[in-house]
């Protein structure tokens, strides 16, 4: 059974692309088209194209995941339904005023991570409880090498902690629990940019974030009944990827229309297996047997095709909508219930809406149909279903 792995049902794998309200209102279609404060996260090269000043925003978003029903081909005994998850993610970006064609730039986002949990016997077996929490502080800056093109890069500060829980028990009555609670750890990557604006209307946009290991360390506690009672207690240590991502966006304005479309690879092969290191030697043969093993992954890279357009009805509001189709990383040999993860579409609507001439309220709607899939893999026969999820952001941006 895998452990310390863990689930969105939402986005690729465990990624969240959407940060920020006019990124969930676009569908994750808002890279070449960004301008605002959250330019510093999703692409920093496009800080040198913003307007001059301070820019900030503070962003809240919902994340609501459905049930998910799994039904057993072999038995109506192995069959599960997980519970719902819901989870507010706070984000924060700003930007600097121009200094000799520099431009500094400053996010707090939580780009990977959710949770997955089982109560049915047989789904807990492999994932009663998981969940990992990742922030990415990420400082930026830009150069304006000319007037229509842009470069930057950052460092990303990534601090992650997870939880792990699983276990059940054999027909022969054998029980076997393992209970892995993380600690906050930290990791260190990057992030690159490039924007050419050739002309006002047309942007065109390059943007990089390295892989970087989150290196997960915690205090382990497994247990059998057999052949007698037996506690094994040491500190864990798994490395999970947080991948790299390369986008290519471009956007182009009609007077007061902007469509942007945007291509991304997230590079999720670097997830080949995951690997639990106990600190003491775990020796106890039930145990050992279980839970001692790597557990193969052999993740896919995926793509992600993203469309929006966004529309300056007047002064004071501005409409957004956007589409996506994402592909999921896992091969059908290695998926389980910590991730019963498929292909999907996204579909966003959303708007700012001008409170003054400095401040401006943006709100972001999403809903993610995941694709039915059904599994033979020799350890799960049987079909996931019902997978969705929506998302509701607002934020409210400032300069001066």
């Amino acid at each position: 059974a895998s452990v310390f792995a863990v689930s969105s049902a939402y986005a690729s794998g465990y990624r969240i692309p959407e940060q920020s309200a006019d990124s969930v209102a676009k569908a994750g279609a808002h890279i070449a088209s960004a301008k605002g404060a959250d330019a510093s996260y999703f692409n920093p090269a496009n800080m040198s194209f913003a307007e001059d000043g301070w820019l900030t925003e503070i962003d809240f978003t919902y994340i609501h995941l459905t049930e998910i029903d799994y039904t057993d081909a072999r038995s109506p005994l192995m069959n599960g339904t997980s519970d719902t998850e819901n989870f507010l993610l706070p984000t924060v970006f700003m930007i600097s005023p121009d200094f000799y064609n520099f431009r500094f730039g400053f996010s707090v986002t939580a780009p990977f991570g959710l949770a997955k949990r089982w109560e049915d016997p047989f789904p807990a077996t492999y994932a009663r409880k998981f969940s990992l929490q990742v922030f990415d502080i990420n400082p930026t800056v830009s150069y304006a090498v000319t007037d229509y093109l842009s470069i930057s890069g950052g460092v990303r500060l990534l601090m992650a902690k997870a939880i792990a829980r699983n276990g059940g028990r054999t027909a022969e009555g054998i029980g076997f629990d393992r209970d892995l609670e993380g600690d906050w750890e930290a990791d260190y990557g990057y992030n690159l940019a490039v924007a050419v604006q050739p002309m006002e209307a047309l942007n065109l946009s390059v943007t990089y974030r390295s892989h970087v290991d989150l290196d997960l360390t915690g205090d382990a506690t497994l247990n059998t009944n057999y052949p007698a009672p037996y506690v094994f207690e040491s500190t864990g240590n798994v490395t999970l990827p947080a991948p790299a991502v390369l986008t290519i966006a471009g956007a182009y304005t009609w007077e007061n229309l902007t469509v942007e479309l945007a291509w991304d690879r997230t590079f999720w092969s670097e997830y080949e297996e995951l690997d639990i290191q106990y600190s003491t030697p775990l020796r106890h043969p039930v145990l050992a047997q279980i839970f001692g093993p790597p557990v193969a992954k052999n993740w896919d890279d995926t793509d992600a095709f993203r469309i929006s357009a966004t529309y300056v009805f007047n002064e004071t509001f501005t409409g957004m909508i956007g589409f996506a189709i994402d592909e999921n990383p896992v091969p059908e040999e290695t998926l389980s219930f910590e991730l019963p993860d498929s292909d999907a579409m996204l579909f966003s609507i959303g708007g700012r809406i001008k409170l003054s001439e400095q401040m401006e309220l943006g709100l972001g709607f999403l809903y993610d149909l995941k694709d039915s899939r059904k599994v033979s893999n020799g350890a799960i026969v049987g079909e996931f279903e019902n997978a969705s999820a929506i998302l509701v952001s607002a934020g409210l941006s400032y300069k001066f």
